[in-house]
């Protein structure tokens, strides 16, 4: 096992999410796997999916700490198949690379910068009305200014430009 970092047992504690850490689903366990990066192959997530039913109580969906070791005993006989070594020194990796595990973040968003997003998000090339709605300078949105026409009303009628000017001529 892996020496001054976190044991086996913690880093199972740290990935499992049922009976506050004391026990593991299917699914906790192929996260931890793929974030161990124990897949190859002949290992997929579908064996680890077999072991686990093979060596969890038949009532209960978990397992716990102590069934661990069977299943990671399960998982080897695929591991040594990818990384041609025999059963104890197959056993003996799984466990070291669970261990040094850590946990990512699966499924989450990430901003990305790529292709035509710079082009979109670069207001100096817009034109026309679109070019109104941001300020040119902080490339920020102007909101509702930027959006409508405030008619000014003023005049006779609604279109009338020249406010105030009729006074001056007559």
């Amino acid at each position: 096992m892996a020496s001054g970092g976190a044991s086996l047992q913690e880093t199972f504690k740290r990935f499992a999410t049922k009976a506050d850490g004391k026990e593991a689903t299917t699914a906790d366990f192929n996260k931890w796997c793929k974030d161990a990066g124990v897949y190859g192959k002949s290992l997929t997530s579908q064996h680890v999916d077999i072991s686990f039913s093979k060596v969890k109580p038949k009532t209960s969906k978990n397992i716990t700490f102590n069934e661990l070791d069977a299943l990671i005993t399960e998982m080897a006989k695929m591991y040594k198949v990818d990384h041609k070594l025999d059963d104890a020194k197959a056993k003996d990796e799984l466990k070291e690379k669970l261990t040094k595990a850590e946990s990512k973040a699966h499924g989450a968003t990430k901003a990305v910068k790529a292709g035509g997003v710079d082009r979109l998000t670069d207001v100096s090339g817009y034109t026309g009305s679109h070019k109104e709605r941001f300020d040119a300078e902080t490339g920020q949105g102007k909101g509702a200014a930027g959006r409508t026409d405030k008619a000014d009303n003023t005049g006779y009628v609604g279109n009338y430009k020249g406010a105030g000017s009729y006074e001056k001529t007559h």
